[in-house]
């Protein structure tokens, strides 16, 4: 059986709590064994965190200790998957740039506050994240990131939908979804999911995020299976 650890808490107006419940009711429906907690002990242990298939970040504007950082980025790096949406992955250590680094972007504005109608527009293609899915609205807070150009990006959404400072610029398609490589772990982001009803009114935003996160939790079985090793990426992770 598959493990996954979720980490809630943080700002409650994200609704840590309950985005922690649907995501582990998703993954025990595909045969996770999964704990939630609000509790950062756990990120002190390098070879609990290692033993997981997968780890859910569910908590906004925290902070993460230098060693707590450096456990999980190794345990992403020997193929457990790293999984989230919205604050709770993106912001959810602002001031931790390896974070950053390691999930792929940032928030840093959401023009318009809630309440904003926008598409999220699916990247045509060969992924079997966005298989069939077609485009849909939303309606809920507009991310804009700073992202990392390395992502693969499965979906997008057009900026500005309501005029402020950006607006001076040209329209540009901001990244919602995508994945991207930690060494052997595979990352999975979604934007979307500022309150836990938005994957109620947008049911292909749930599908998009349960395929995110059963791909992410594939990389440390993919990697065994064909006998990759993470000291393949080391030589570089000694320098820091």
């Amino acid at each position: 059986m598959k493990k996954a650890f979720i980490l809630t808490g943080g700002w409650d107006g994200h609704e840590p709590n309950l985005v922690s419940a649907r995501f582990k009711r998703i993954l025990e429906q595909h045969d996770y064994q999964v704990t939630v907690t609000d509790d950062t002990a756990p990120l002190a242990d390098a070879e609990y965190l290692k033993s997981m298939d997968l780890i859910i970040p569910c908590r906004t504007m925290s902070k993460l200790e230098w060693t707590h950082e450096q456990n999980i980025s190794r345990a992403v790096a020997a193929g457990t998957g790293l999984a989230g949406c919205h604050g709770g992955m993106c912001d959810a250590f602002r001031e931790s740039v390896e974070w950053q680094f390691m999930t792929g972007g940032q928030w840093v504005s959401h023009p318009g506050g809630d309440g904003i109608r926008y598409t999220v527009n699916i990247c045509r293609g060969a992924n079997p994240i966005t298989e069939g899915l077609d485009d849909f609205d939303v309606v809920s807070e507009h991310y804009y990131l700073h992202v990392d150009p390395a992502v693969e990006v499965l979906a997008t959404t057009r900026f500005p939908v309501v005029n402020w400072y950006h607006a001076a610029n040209k329209p540009v398609d901001m990244p919602v979804a995508w994945t991207k490589f930690w060494g052997l772990g595979r990352v999975f982001y979604c934007s979307l999911g500022h309150h836990d009803d938005v994957f109620d009114k947008s049911p292909n935003a749930e599908i998009l995020m349960s395929r995110g996160m059963l791909w992410a939790g594939e990389g440390r079985a993919y990697a065994r299976e064909r006998g990759l090793t993470p000291d393949i990426y080391e030589n570089t992770a000694k320098m820091f």
